[in-house]
């Protein structure tokens, strides 16, 4: 199918402001670096998603579903195919007895969401404070931070399969596991979840948001583009502290660097490429490895064709 075809098709389901074509992934990722995508498509309609994975199911089309891009490389080479970034922006506060939840769309910023909580005087959030991604990546990957993750707080998410097909399961159904759950095995695309949060004391809470925020600020290199974490803790130690005793805060290859702040972040200080940062991670990995004899592993994730 041609790629003037293809926009057709897309044009009977999609706005044609929503659809952007040969479109630079480095506009959507948050460390600004990546190829073009031949189709880049925002919905905000379940029945845009199902139309979207009909037409990729008939023809052949590669699918590839993002979210806000924050722990995300994309090659140089781009991506073949749609882009699909859902934008669903619900969210609803329900009661039940003594708990009280929220029926959130996926492309929430979480952030958004914990000001939310704070707002309503609402507890379990504040870890989420300067988490850059959206709810369906934070679920997709159980994001967290200082001891607590979304598997503590999520009762249900609702998706769609590649089929087309909408389910719903609780939260023994997500496989939480560290920095994983079960979206990364079925593809499925979220659409919405059911978050439970309790009552709390508003000025306790804004103490522990602002005690999380400023931990951020003065470890995490914010000040430049990156990709949030760029590999998962080990089972006995941490990461991003091995890699610093290791010598390498600091260590650049081409415009990609090793932060001097934070260890475990690499970012793009001038212009990198996705080779370049694909090379430093595999120099880290190497090093690390002859150093101290452990064999990290990336959380960040890595898609896309190279050049």
């Amino acid at each position: 199918m041609t790629d003037e075809l293809i926009y057709q098709k897309l044009l009977e389901t999609v706005p044609k402001e929503n659809i952007l074509i040969n479109e630079p992934m480095k506009k959507h990722t948050s460390i600004q670096i990546g190829g073009n995508a031949d189709f880049f498509v925002t919905v905000s309609e379940i029945e845009e998603i199902k139309a979207i994975l009909n037409l990729c199911r008939k023809n052949n089309i590669l699918l590839t579903v993002i979210g806000n891009g924050t722990n995300l490389l994309v090659k140089d080479g781009g991506i073949r195919g749609i882009v699909l970034k859902p934008d669903f922006k619900k969210m609803i506060k329900e009661y039940s007895k003594n708990e009280i939840f929220y029926i959130c769309g996926s492309g929430l910023p979480l952030n958004l969401i914990a000001k939310r909580a704070f707002d309503d005087e609402l507890t379990g959030l504040e870890f989420a404070v300067g988490i850059p991604g959206t709810l369906g990546g934070a679920i997709r990957m159980n994001a967290g931070a200082y001891g607590n993750q979304m598997q503590d707080i999520t009762e249900e998410t609702t998706y769609i399969d590649m089929d087309g097909d909408c389910y719903t399961i609780n939260n023994q159904e997500h496989e939480f596991e560290y920095r994983n759950s079960i979206f990364s095995k079925i593809n499925g695309i979220i659409i919405e979840s059911k978050i439970i949060l309790r009552k709390g004391n508003k000025k306790e809470i804004e103490k522990k948001m602002e005690e999380n925020k400023k931990d951020r600020l003065e470890k995490q290199p914010t000040e430049f583009p990156n990709a949030g974490s760029i590999f998962k803790r080990g089972n006995s130690y941490i990461t991003a502290k091995v890699i610093d005793e290791c010598g390498l805060k600091g260590y650049k290859i081409g415009g990609a660097e090793i932060s001097a702040k934070h260890a475990g972040f690499i970012v793009n200080s001038e212009n990198a490429t996705a080779k370049d940062v694909l090379e430093l991670i595999n120099y880290i990995k190497k090093v690390v490895k002859i150093k101290i004899g452990y064999e990290i592993e990336e959380e960040i994730q890595i898609i896309g064709e190279d050049k």
